[in-house]
């Protein structure tokens, strides 16, 4: 393989490695195992992400805040997995729209911070910037970046892309298992009533197909593709690669892989990956993107003006949804551009409680989602898809939903490694919400 030489931009967000020369060898490590993704799958979804750019498929992508490696269990990875592919089933039912899934799986090790250090009762210690990168055990050694733990979030993706596709392509992801994956909580909750009634619908349809002699293979199994946030660039770089068939390079650690809001500046050595690499990509904007930043980064990032390529992941907060969004959107349409706008109503909705505990109000994250649609609706937009942080397990991070859950339930079982994610309830419950919408768009 031609050795690939990168720019020597600024690189906001990046661990300070105690030793180079320990980084080096990870990073040699790394460009030598094989790859994770394929770049002909990168395609496939590209094409799908094109057809949600032009209207036509909706993107569902959700998972963990931040993964870690003690929780990349069976269990842990099919309760996200389970929850996804309901949350899928109710989308595509509501919507009548193909829905593309994409989970936040096998690479989300990494997670940005607002400072680089962090101080407890008078002791100042770097801060924990993912599995990837140290421990959140606050103590020095565990909070000293280690570049041989990018090598174990390698092999952890690996073990945990194994198992999906396991599960999604050898009977798990069966429609006709509909009702399996409810059935530990159907008679606990008014969602998973609703789901139950949804999946009898879904069997009675099954088989009068069936008794029609129609039963198609893609009832079987679901394409579902991994993502993550590219933010440490020494773990991205060595996992990319050149295509032997086209020549293109492709990061290879996951199918779709985002910028961040902190790391999307046009002269950063973000940006600039993400522009040589020809896996479709996302960007995160915020409140503080301008139209000019939108019309520059589709400039440098989509020069063929290709769907698909890249999406905008919106994540303004519910309050600012209706005053900037607008703005940016019809920017990113000039000049023959044709961008995937994908809601995310979490990362703008965070709050602290008087406790200490991160949170989001369940009502901020829907009314966000509702604010997104509306702004596509008026300017004639398909509200392209929503980018979600949830797990499969009943944790108590979020506030409200159906559970009603308040500012003293946070402690009960509040297990995130950063940020708050929705529950299994909650996020069936946003499913809901958002399919009656997809009604109406």
């Amino acid at each position: 393989m031609p050795e690939i030489k990168w720019s020597n931009l600024p690189a906001a967000q990046q661990p300070t490695w105690p030793n180079q020369d320990e980084l080096m060898k990870a990073r040699a490590e790394l460009a030598t195992l094989p790859p994770l993704v394929f770049a002909g799958e990168c395609d496939q979804l590209k094409l799908s992400l094109g057809k949600a750019a032009l209207g036509k498929a909706f993107v569902l992508t959700a998972g963990d805040c931040a993964e870690t490696f003690k929780h990349n269990t069976a269990d842990s990875i099919r309760g996200r997995l389970r929850t996804v592919l309901q949350m899928a089933v109710v989308l595509t039912y509501g919507s009548t729209l193909p829905v593309i899934k994409i989970g936040r799986i096998a690479g989300q090790y990494f997670k940005p911070r607002s400072g680089d250090t962090e101080t407890i009762d008078g002791q100042t210690l770097p801060a924990y910037r993912g599995d990837a990168v140290n421990d959140i055990e606050f103590n020095e050694d565990s909070r000293t970046p280690d570049p041989w733990r990018l090598v174990k979030a390698y092999h952890a993706s690996s073990a945990a892309l194994n198992l999906v596709r396991a599960f999604t392509q050898g009977g798990y992801a069966d429609l006709r298992q509909v009702h399996s994956w409810n059935q530990d909580f159907v008679k606990e909750t008014a969602t998973g009533e609703k789901y139950e009634k949804l999946a009898s619908d879904i069997d009675r349809a099954l088989a009068f197909m069936e008794a029609c002699g129609v039963d198609p293979a893609e009832f079987r199994t679901v394409d579902f593709y991994s993502s993550h946030e590219a933010l440490v660039l020494d773990y991205e770089q060595p996992m990319t690669r050149v295509d032997s068939r086209t020549g293109n390079l492709y990061d290879v650690s996951a199918h779709y892989v985002w910028v961040g809001e902190r790391t999307r500046q046009l002269d950063g050595a973000h940006v600039d990956f993400a522009s040589k690499i020809n896996n479709p990509i996302g960007i995160k904007v915020g409140p503080t993107t301008t139209a000019k930043d939108i019309e520059a980064l589709l400039s440098k990032l989509d020069p063929d003006k290709e769907p698909g390529r890249l999406s905008f992941i919106a994540r303004m907060g519910v309050s600012k949804v209706e005053s900037v969004l607008p703005i940016l959107i019809q920017a990113s349409f000039k000049n023959g551009h044709i961008p995937l706008w994908i809601c995310d109503p979490m990362h703008g909705n965070t709050q602290t409680t008087p406790s200490g505990h991160k949170t989001r109000d369940f009502n901020d994250v829907v009314g966000e989602v509702v604010a997104f649609f509306k702004v596509c609706k008026n300017l004639g937009k398909h509200p392209g898809g929503i980018h979600i942080e949830l797990t499969g397990d009943d944790v108590t991070e979020c506030l409200g939903g159906m559970e009603e859950l308040l500012a003293a339930d946070l402690p009960t079982r509040y297990e995130t490694a950063c940020d708050p994610r929705l529950n299994r309830v909650q996020s069936l419950e946003l499913a809901f919400r958002v399919s009656e919408m997809l009604k109406l768009r």
